[in-house]
Parts: structure tokens; sequence; C-alpha cells
């Protein structure tokens, strides 16, 4: 099969960083574009271009005047608008599901009524528009509980609340107070699921799909996931929680009808279906389907793929994913710690200058995510989560080690990072 020989990633973030770094690194040698990119793209070989990722008429108009023969989409919010249809209307093939298929990320009832309706196990959960109905719901099934907005808020919109007077307030804030906008307008309120999560990341190729390792996030700010979410503080793979026996489980009563589900409503999606899993007493259970590749989960996965990653996207946008293999190295681990700015996920400083660590040991990355470089050419800090360290080596353990020695390396006079990345399957290890 012949591959692109020129690819457009969309995208700013840790993720799309990956994606350049996992794209170039195919045989095909393709030329990379990235709109807008960011520093860490850009020294890796990507020509970046100053288009907003939301922008859709910019982005198909560069596409189409730099004849990109292939473009990747990495955010939610250009899926959401309708990019890979533009696309597709002047025949240039995307990587990333179309409106319809995105609208499964943009809208958490939308999931969750198609969870509902073929029977995968999900959270009980109750879906409104006006407060007073809200609150007697709250009231009725008690906390914890879980208020989420239908819409996109950038992994800020699903507050757990641990007492019923937060909960309340989240309602009120959001059908209210208009914390989210339109994103805010309908809530989901659903039980609290306990146990340990897990983030399954699917390609998906219409009927066709196969599942990338495992990973598992932490979603909280302080260590031992304490205070509030934020779009993920580290990650790592494989996840060990998710047995051999476990992981057929979950293809069995999940991955496989979800996939079947979407292609039922009539969806053909072509792209990543990242479904966020909720070990429980009681089974797996679903909290959330994502229609792109996780940040950071992203950074781990890749990294311990053997096979081409350019030809597997390729594949998947072609609807000829069958049969391909990923080459996993199952004789590996990955880690990314994330570096924020002090602050985050509320309000943080931008501009302190970043010097990273030259050379890094072997096996380790700097991704870069909020990034920027100043008008004299210094790489400062653009964003919350600014950089994620990755590493891939034999065991966890050693992939820990060397990321947290980089992160400790790495001068930034705001950076904040969990150093407990990984301490739950280093428990059950020792």
């Amino acid at each position: 099969m012949s591959l692109p020989s020129s690819v457009l990633v969309v995208g700013a973030g840790g993720r799309e960083h990956a994606l350049v770094r996992a794209i170039a690194a195919s045989p095909a040698s393709p030329r990379i574009l990235a709109a807008p990119g960011n520093p860490g793209m850009a020294a890796d070989g990507a020509a970046c271009l100053a288009v907003a990722a939301d922008n859709i008429p910019a982005l198909v108009d560069l596409a189409q005047r730099e004849k990109v023969e292939f473009v990747v989409v990495g955010p939610e919010v250009p899926l959401a608008m309708g990019l890979v249809d533009a696309l597709l209307a002047v025949g240039i093939p995307a990587y990333g599901p179309k409106a319809d298929g995105g609208e499964l990320e943009a809208s958490k009832i939308l999931t969750k009524q198609i969870l509902f309706k073929y029977g995968i196990p999900t959270a009980p959960a109750g879906i409104f528009e006006a407060v007073e109905p809200a609150l007697a719901y709250l009231r009725e099934r008690g906390a914890p509980i879980v208020v989420k907005a239908d819409g996109l808020a950038a992994g800020k919109g699903v507050i757990v609340a641990t007492a019923l007077t937060e909960a309340e307030a989240a309602v009120r804030d959001m059908l209210e107070g208009n914390k989210f906008g339109a994103s805010g307008s309908r809530v989901l309120i659903e039980d609290c699921l306990a146990g340990e999560e897990t983030s399954i990341l699917v390609v998906v190729s219409g009927s066709d799909y196969v599942i990338l390792p495992t990973s598992q996030d932490h979603k909280r700010i302080g260590e031992g996931d304490t205070g509030p979410n934020t779009g993920g503080m580290g990650t790592y793979s494989p996840a060990d929680v998710v047995t051999p026996a476990l992981f057929d489980q979950i293809e069995r009563e999940i991955v496989r009808p979800s996939v079947d589900a979407i292609a039922n409503e009539g969806i053909d999606f072509r792209g990543t279906l990242f479904i966020g899993i909720m070990l429980t007493a009681d089974g797996p259970s679903v909290l959330e389907y994502n229609t792109r590749f996780g940040d950071p989960e992203t950074q781990v996965v890749l990294p311990r793929l053997g096979c081409d990653v350019l030809e597997l996207l390729w594949r998947a946008s072609q609807g000829s994913l069958a049969g391909f293999d990923l080459a996993v190295r199952e004789d590996s681990a990955a880690m990314c710690v994330v570096i924020a700015a002090d602050g985050y996920p509320g309000a943080y400083a931008k501009g302190d200058p970043i010097s990273l660590p030259e050379p890094l040991p072997s096996g380790v990355a700097v991704i870069q995510a909020g990034t920027a470089m100043d008008e004299a050419g210094q790489l400062v800090s653009a964003g919350g989560r600014v950089l994620g360290v990755t590493a891939l080596a034999p065991t966890l353990r050693e992939a820990a080690d060397a990321a947290y020695a980089t992160c400790e390396e790495i001068g930034m006079v705001t950076k904040v990072f969990r150093r407990d990345i990984g301490a739950r399957q280093f428990n059950r290890q020792s």
C-alpha cells in the first residue's frame, strides 16, 4: 500500500507532538506540516503554520494550497465542527470521525443514550435541562455523585461531588450560571462508580478495529488523586490492572458492542474511539467516549507500537484496517509525567522561560504542549499543561526513574508535577 507523501497534523498540544514524532518515524518519510503546531513539533521537523485548529475554512485552504495528501486531526473541537467532512468534500483524506462521529464526544448525553440503548455497561444516570428536577434527582440518589456538562468543556465539565452541596452548586453553575455556556445547558447526573479507571484507545474503521495498548491516566492535580480534575497529569502503559482475562471481557462487553452500536446508528466512524472505563467490583463500566487520541495517553501508547503509525492511521481512514498488526512491544513500558504551570487547572502564569536538558537520556522524550517561542527565541510556557516527559524502558520502574530524573532537570520556575504517577501499579507489584 502506498502511503501519503505529505501529512498535516491539526492541533498544538502534547498529543499532536506525539503524533508528529510517530509519523516522522514512518519509513515513508512524509513531509509533515502542523497547524498551528508548537515549538516541539517544529524541532522535530514539522513545518508549523499559524492556522488555528478550529478555523475550518482556513485549514481546508491550507491543505489544498500545500497539496497535503492526508490530514490527521488531533483535538475534539475541529472534529465536532466538521473538519473531516469539509476535507473529504474537497477530496482530501483525513483521519478522524466526521461531525456525526465527533458528536459522541461533543454530547455526553448522546453517548449515554447509545450506551443505554445497546445495553453496554455504564452507570445509572438522569438527564436534565432545568434546575429543580435536577436537584430533586440529586437528593434522591445522594452523594457521592457525578455532574457532567453535556458538551465540550476542555476536560473540566465533570464534577465528582463528594457532598450534595457540591453537586447542587455544580448543577446551578451549569444550568443557571452559564458556566460552560451552551455546553452546560443540559446536564448528565450519574451514579459515582468506585474502582480504578483505565483508558482503552481503539483505532476504528467502520466495523473493523484494533485496540491499542492499555494505559492509565491520573486526572487529579494532586498526589494521591486529590484536588480538582485536569486534562491529565500523567499516564503509563501497560496498565497491569487490566489482566488478559479482563482485557478480553472489555473487548467482548464494551469495545465490540460499542463499534457495532456506532455503525448501527449510521455513523461511518474512521478514527480513534477512546473509551474511559471504570473497573468496578461488578465489572468494567463505560464512563465516557472520546473521539480522538487521549492526552497524555497517546504519549505512552504510540512509543510501544512496533508498526508504522502512519500506515495504521492511513489504513483506518481508507477502510482497509482488517488484519493490521500493531506489533506491540510487549517487553516495554512507558510513562509520561506532565509538567504544568503552578495554579493549573485554575489561573496560572504564562511566559515562564523553559530550559530543557541536553542530551536527553536514551528512551526519553520531552513532548511539548503549552509552549511558545518569545520574541528573543526563548522557549516559554504558554498553557496550563506545559510539557510531558515521556520515557520508554524495559520496565515501568525504569521508565519512571528516567522520566522523573528528567523532570527534575528541566528549568521552569513555575513547574509543578505529580510524583506518584504509576503508584497504584507499583503498590500492586510490591
